[in-house]
């Protein structure tokens, strides 16, 4: 049973995670069975990048506050067999991105919406918004049983309707040894902004001052597209401001570049310890998170709940938020006992194949071929 898939979405070269994500995901589809695959990518201008030429895969732009490009998407989009549709609050036009739900309405092919942010305190109209997403989608995918949770507790969605996928990751080369005769490496990557709490990891940096050899920490990541428009490199100096203020330039390095897949599975196995220290204690999905544990490494993440529910089985450390003092210790704990790092390592090895692009896109074709036949017989 062929099938043909149009997925409603931000796409490279948009530089944000949902885009990442959403080629990842198109790519792996297409990958089985020859299935078909078109974009209809959500932009916020006309002026944005067009999108012929690199990306054929993407059939149509989608405007924010655009009638006619979305009247005209939903012409093609409508002659598929289902509509994914990638969600995030900010990607879509409209208060609180509701003209998702214009898209919704007149879909008259089944619909499975991905939740890349299930918000545990919604305003007024961010609930509205959710509400009126699950009800009118086919089906409804999380990509955490916390997100789940909250679907179901605060949102009374169907539970008939949610199914829950993690979030994909590329495999990683396997590295036998590590950092040989160079330091220990701490590493965060991802698109950088306020919220992201790498101020919390460079002051850990601090305590470890006595450790011989002293580890470094680099943080890899551009500073997120839409951060730079408000308010320009001004975290990105706060941050190189409290690396001069501790005196701590020899051992920690902002490497401001965007990290393709191949640049990134050149950096991550070689890692001692993965840190996410965000600041957000709402997160439901992480997928620099899912990527860590794919490449097997030692994490240490601030009790967010995706971290809380991946970590449960012995990958890595959670730390309390805002507590340099405590990610000091769990770093020191990890380097200091290798017998640990080696079971974390160990433990995630065990879990990284379902994580993987292809075990993820298998169950997403199943899911709509699922979909597909209960829509027929309605």
């Amino acid at each position: 049973m062929d099938i043909q898939f149009g997925f409603v979405s931000t796409y490279p070269p948009t530089r944000c995670g949902i885009a990442t994500f959403n080629q990842s995901l198109v790519k792996a589809i297409s990958n089985l069975n020859s299935h078909s695959a078109s974009v209809y990518r959500l932009v916020e201008s006309s002026d944005d990048d067009d999108f012929r030429g690199s990306t054929p895969e993407v059939v149509a732009n989608i405007v924010a506050g655009d009638a006619a490009s979305m009247r005209a998407a939903l012409r093609k989009l409508n002659t598929k067999d289902i509509a994914v549709i990638e969600h995030e609050f900010g990607i879509f036009g409209g208060e609180d991105g509701q003209e998702v739900i214009d898209i919704l309405d007149n879909l008259r092919v089944p619909s499975l919406t991905i939740l890349h942010t299930v918000l545990s305190n919604p305003t007024w109209h961010q609930r509205e918004v959710m509400t009126e997403i699950c009800r009118k989608s086919t089906a409804i995918v999380t990509m955490s049983e916390s997100a789940r949770h909250l679907l179901l507790t605060q949102y009374f969605v169907d539970p008939v309707k949610i199914y829950t996928i993690p979030h994909g990751s590329p495999s990683f080369p396997i590295v036998r040894s590590r950092n040989s005769g160079n330091p220990p490496m701490i590493l965060t990557w991802g698109l950088i902004g306020p919220g992201k709490g790498i101020e919390w990891g460079i002051e850990a940096m601090a305590y470890l001052r006595d450790l011989i050899p002293m580890p470094r920490y680099i943080v890899a990541g551009r500073t997120h597209p839409k951060v730079f428009e408000r308010e320009g490199e001004a975290y990105r100096e706060y941050l190189q401001t409290r690396i001069r203020e501790l005196g701590l330039e020899n051992c920690v390095e902002l490497r401001s570049e965007y990290l393709s897949e191949k640049s990134l599975a050149a950096l991550a196995p070689s890692a001692s310890v993965v840190l996410l220290p965000y600041d957000s204690t709402q997160q439901v999905t992480s997928g620099v998170l899912v990527e860590a544990v794919a490449a097997r490494r030692p994490v240490i993440a601030t009790d967010f709940p995706h971290a809380t529910e991946l970590l449960a089985e012995g990958i890595g450390i959670l730390v309390p938020h805002h507590n340099p003092e405590a990610i000091a210790a769990a770093i020191r704990k990890i380097l200091s006992n290798p017998d640990l790092a080696q079971d974390m390592s160990q433990r995630a090895a065990h879990m990284a194949p379902r994580l993987l692009w292809p075990a993820v896109a298998t169950r997403y074709l199943q899911l709509a071929k699922s979909l597909i036949r209960t829509s027929a017989v309605a």
